[in-house]
């Protein structure tokens, strides 16, 4: 099971999380490409910083939101989904491309990522986009969704589409009993005891999260989303680091 974290968000002289300081203890490098966050010199130097540190790297193309920080869902066709996907694919590929590397897989971030798990064509228009990118490609992007009890209908889409999927879960969300997320505007959705992360992610790393009410639900996770926006995150990540490799040894 792998970490992954979002970076690259900064714009201009704004600064936006940690790139640095998490980097080294991350699997994977989820990185704006210039619709919701950050601009080619940010784009450049954290895939300079995730080439230094061997991190894989990711496409986490959003909504054209600066001002909402792509928070906020924007009503497109199917055909425009497609392309604003693939828009920003391939400009984080082009200049990975100036270092000698290759964008791995795709994130959609915030709204995008939401819209995509309820409604059915934005994640088929997703899909092709990420399909049409494979053509070209000796080795496919994956597309990182959320990991659901029920993945099926999901595999099947991708399936039908070429297309890898890779299931994600968070380190810190709170999980309801049908194995959604709790909403953040519910008490206690978001946890912050250290405890309490480490004994979710030791849960996940067994193909199981407890639900908030108690109770053990199978969730297939290939990786888990860790935050590096504060100097509080990083020692969690590096924890976090720590006992997912303690766990793979035995």
């Amino acid at each position: 099971m792998k970490l992954n974290c979002d970076m690259g968000e900064s714009f201009g002289c704004w600064s936006m999380g940690n790139d640095a300081a998490v980097m080294p203890w991350v699997d994977m490098a989820n990185i704006a490409c210039g619709f919701h966050a950050s601009d080619p010199d940010n784009m450049v130097a954290t895939i300079a910083l995730a080439v230094s540190r061997h991190v894989e790297i990711g496409a986490h193309p959003g909504y054209d939101d600066k001002i909402g920080f792509g928070r906020r869902s924007i009503p497109h066709s199917s055909e425009s989904i497609s392309a604003l996907v693939a828009y920003q694919v391939g400009a984080l590929e082009a200049l990975c491309q100036l270092q000698g590397a290759h964008v791995s897989y795709v994130k959609p971030h915030g709204a995008l990522y939401n819209d995509m798990m309820k409604t059915p064509v934005i994640f088929q228009a997703i899909l092709a986009a990420v399909s049409g990118l494979n053509q070209q490609r000796e080795t496919p992007l994956a597309l990182m969704i959320l990991a659901r009890v029920d993945n099926t209908q999901y595999q099947q889409w991708a399936e039908a589409a070429g297309v890898p999927l890779l299931f994600e879960a968070f380190a810190d969300r709170a999980y309801d009993d049908q194995g959604l997320l709790v909403a953040r505007s519910e008490p206690n959705a978001v946890y912050h005891d250290p405890a309490q992360i480490r004994q979710q992610v030791a849960h996940l790393a067994k193909g199981q999260v407890i639900t908030v009410s108690g109770h053990v639900l199978p969730l297939q996770v290939d990786t888990v989303c860790v935050h590096g926006d504060n100097e509080e995150s990083i020692p969690m990540v590096k924890t976090l680091h720590d006992d997912i490799r303690a766990m793979a040894r035995g």
